[in-house]
């Protein structure tokens, strides 16, 4: 469960705190798929961050199974993040250098786990349709190639709550199609919460829950 209270985020300007995010309060089961659409500067990608742990709130609390991550150590925060929280950019954000393979097997290399994970990525990889592009990198794959290989390295460790910042941005109409219908099938076979924020009403209206940004807070 990620249980989300009184949630506020501003920022420190010359005129004023700038109120991005106002007192969200918000819960999400295992199995929730939820979308989130509002505009540039609405906060939603800042919301994902905090949801994320990426950047802590000004006040209010996140609790992902009644742990707090902002009250971690450094070690248990990477470590939290790594275990707990599969991340999907816009920009895939492969490593060049390294395979299809190597790209998924990555946040692997430090999750302490005796799971197999070489059979699970093979495993990702086969579901997300690329198991002939193992030995592949990065520039020899198409955008919608490099998205997929993005969201099986973001399911490798078996998280908790999958967060996807405009996954279908940088795609074309057809690759946006197949990566939100992927996106479900794999949340939906993985039981994850898995929140997307987008700008697509076309992506969000293939979600069972939807909320709006507006003036800072999440509406129905």
């Amino acid at each position: 469960m990620l249980r989300v209270t009184d949630l506020s985020k501003s920022y420190p300007t010359p005129h004023g705190p700038l109120t991005i995010l106002s007192d969200i309060t918000q819960t999400f089961q295992r199995g929730d798929a939820v979308a989130i659409m509002g505009p540039s500067g609405s906060g939603k990608s800042t919301l994902l961050y905090i949801l994320g742990a990426l950047e802590p709130p000004t006040s209010g609390t996140v609790l992902l199974d009644d742990c707090n991550p902002y009250q971690l150590s450094e070690d248990e925060l990477a470590a939290f993040r790594n275990q707990k929280v599969g991340f999907v950019f816009q920009d895939h954000y492969l490593l060049p250098q390294c395979t299809v393979l190597e790209n998924v097997l990555a946040p692997s290399l430090v999750a302490k786990s005796d799971e197999n994970y070489l059979e699970r990525a093979k495993t990702l990889i086969a579901q997300v349709g690329l198991s002939e592009r193992l030995d592949h990198r990065p520039s020899e794959l198409s955008g919608g190639e490099k998205q997929r290989v993005a969201i099986a390295r973001a399911m490798i460790c078996r998280p908790e709550l999958m967060l996807c910042d405009e996954p279908t941005g940088n795609l074309d109409h057809v690759s946006a199609e197949n990566i939100a219908g992927l996106l479900l099938d794999l949340h939906r076979q993985q039981q994850t919460i898995l929140i997307v924020v987008t700008h697509s009403a076309e992506l969000a209206s293939k979600f069972p829950i939807r909320f709006e940004m507006r003036g800072g807070k999440l509406v129905e």
